[in-house]
């Protein structure tokens, strides 16, 4: 049976599988698994599942001569020293679309509570401090016929600006390339 270190909790219904599959060396700390535990206990393992807090350089691959497998629970792979891994024929996967929905649905939900206040509403709430209604307290502001600009076009560009006509907002974009911050341009 193939073994498997996994370096953070994972959800239930996805270590079952592993249990399944694997025999799974879990580590149970709250924050990122200490770089020289993660060599040792790495070391006799067909597989990696990490999380981009954990390093995964040169000294850890080392570190496990069997390894097949670095899998990561993350959008990218910064945390991977990917072209020695290839060298030494270590499969590296990622999650590339895990997050796109989820960071768009909470985009807007920010959005929302800047615009309607919501957080200064919550606070003088919990200070005992609400009055009562008035016509012109807490208001915020409409987003309807509002524009919303969005720099940059990759899928959670798109995923927040799939959602602006739902509120009523025109969306306005701009394309940027890798490492480029595009010039200041009025959306007006």
């Amino acid at each position: 049976m193939s073994s498997v270190l996994v370096t953070r909790k994972l959800p239930s219904s996805v270590l079952s599988k592993l249990h399944a599959a694997a025999a799974v060396d879990l580590y149970a700390g709250d924050a990122a698994i200490p770089a020289d535990e993660l060599r040792a206990r790495v070391a006799d393992k067909d597989a990696l599942v990490c999380l981009l807090t954990d390093p995964i350089d040169r000294a850890v691959l080392d570190a496990a001569p069997r390894l097949k497998v670095v899998a990561n629970v993350a959008i990218g792979c910064n945390n991977i020293d990917v072209a020695y891994a290839k060298s030494r024929g270590i499969h590296v996967t990622n999650t590339p679309e895990v997050l796109t929905e989820s960071v768009a649905d909470f985009t807007w939900a920010l959005i929302l509570a800047v615009t309607r206040r919501l957080s200064e509403g919550e606070r003088l709430l919990r200070r005992g401090e609400w009055k009562g209604w008035a016509l012109d307290f807490m208001l915020g502001s409409e987003l309807r016929g509002k524009q919303l600009g969005i720099v940059g076009l990759g899928r959670i560009g798109r995923a927040v600006a799939a959602r602006a006509p739902l509120s009523g907002c025109a969306s306005r974009t701009r394309r940027a390339g890798p490492g480029q911050v595009p010039a200041p341009r009025s959306l007006a």
